[in-house]
Order: C-alpha cells, then structure tokens, then sequence
C-alpha cells in the first residue's frame, strides 16, 4: 500500500515526536534515531511529550558512529589521542553529533581523568571544518559525516563506537583497543504511540515486513551507502535494544551528576 513519508526535523526530533504522538492514529509512525528520545530526559529543560507514549515496533537498521582526529594532529590510534589528552590537560577540544553521545563522552573523560573542553555545534559541517583546521581534536559522528573528508585525507578515523567490527571499514571497536565506556550503538527503527492504539498483531507484520525488505540485496545496498548497518528486529529486540541505551546512559549521566527530567 502507498505511504506518505513526511519529514518533520527540528527541535531534536521533539516536533516529529509530538506529531505521531497527536495524531492519535494506528497508521501514523515516526521512524528515526533512538538517540534523540533516549536523551531528551537530560538535554531539555522540560519534557515537552510523554516518552512513555513511544511504544518500539521494529528495530530497522544502526547508525554507524566512528571518533575522528585531525589528519594535522598526527595522532595514530584513539589511545594516542587520549594519552596527548591526558598529558596535556585543557589544550584539547571535542565535540559530538547528538546529546547521547555527548553524555557518554563527557562521563568516559570524567571517569579517565582526562581534561578535554566540550565545543557545542548545532551544524555538524562547522564542526568537521573545524576538526579539518585542527581546532577541535576529537569528534564523534555518523561514519556518513566523516567519510568525504576521511577519504580525502583531511580527517584521521581511529576508531568505531559499535560492538562489532563494521564490514567494509577497516577500523577496530573501542571496545577491541580498551575503551568499552565510548560504545554507542546508532539505532534507527520505528515506533508508534501508545494512544494510537496499535495492536501487537500490527506490530509483528510491520516487524515482519522489515525483515522481508532488509532481505532484498538493493535495500542492504542503500543502508550501507549511507553508512547504515542492516539489522532488522522485531518489537520486543527492538525494545531491548532501547533498554540498553537507557541504561548506559543513565550510567553516564550518574557520573556527572545529572538527573533525568520527568
């Protein structure tokens, strides 16, 4: 059946989500990161939406996150990097791509003993220009961020913040060289509101479609264009997956002190 795909961007995903959320129907779903909703309880002043209302329908594919350095820098692994940090406490910046990342970074640095200075960017072109000039040290963003710049050679990759190694990218974990606390998982899938009333019979088939299509070669084709792992999950592996992005978090906002607004 035909659907209508409306983009709704803006306000780190909070006018997306409260537009499935009002439209009260079991047909209106908001596909998108998991990172945005994860951490709002800790970037807004304010829950502007229930986040109770999302309910997990299909997990669809992982935004593949990797640390870059300024090709200038001539750092060769992220543990140079960090070590240079360390060594040098306040003479080194780092900025990140999303709100989620930026709270598991800054707990990972408090807990490390490392003294690095967080430059905000609302634009992720100004932030890898200034990676490019050597103005920030380490940024940590969607591999489809970096890759011209990496491939270009103006930009060193060091490392990638997933659990396996990425296929096609010749770049180890932070888990595999020491840095586990760095892991970010990019999850990207489909949800819906629970006053919608969405029935789990039309989770499962919606789930099952997914599966189905990610199966087709040209799809898995386009997700690894864009730098998208292809890992399709049902309601309940999806849920789980949001579960361990929660908990992490949570355990990095401890760290800093944060509390999860209500």
């Amino acid at each position: 059946q035909p659907a209508v795909v409306e983009n709704r961007p803006g306000g780190d995903g909070v006018i997306s989500i409260n537009a499935v959320i009002s439209a009260k129907d079991d047909h209106t779903l908001l596909w998108g990161p998991t990172a945005n909703f994860v951490g709002h309880p800790y970037s807004l002043e304010r829950m502007p939406y229930d986040p109770k209302e999302l309910v997990p329908v299909a997990r669809v594919s992982g935004t593949v996150v990797t640390i870059a350095a300024p090709a200038s820098l001539n750092v060769g692994s992220l543990k140079e990097l960090l070590a240079r940090a360390k060594e040098r406490p306040g003479t080194m910046n780092w900025t990140t791509a999303v709100t989620m990342t930026d709270i598991i970074l800054e707990g990972f640095f408090k807990s490390s003993g490392i003294d690095m200075a967080h430059a905000r960017y609302k634009d992720t072109v100004a932030a890898v220009n200034d990676l490019i000039e050597n103005r920030i040290q380490l940024y940590s963003a969607a591999y489809a961020i970096h890759r011209a710049q990496a491939q270009a050679g103006r930009i060193k990759l060091l490392a990638v913040q997933a659990r396996n190694r990425v296929p096609g990218l010749d770049l180890p974990t932070v888990s595999e060289i020491g840095f586990p606390g760095l892991n970010f998982e990019g999850l990207v899938g489909i949800m819906a509101a629970r006053s919608s009333g969405i029935t789990n019979a039309v989770r499962d088939r919606i789930a099952a479609d997914v599966k189905s299509v990610s199966a087709d070669p040209q799809v898995a084709e386009r997700l690894a264009a864009t730098a998208q792992l292809n890992i399709p999950g049902n309601a309940d592996e999806f849920a789980a997956s949001i579960e361990e992005q929660v908990a992490q978090l949570a355990a990095s906002a401890k760290l800093l002190g944060m509390k999860p607004k209500q």
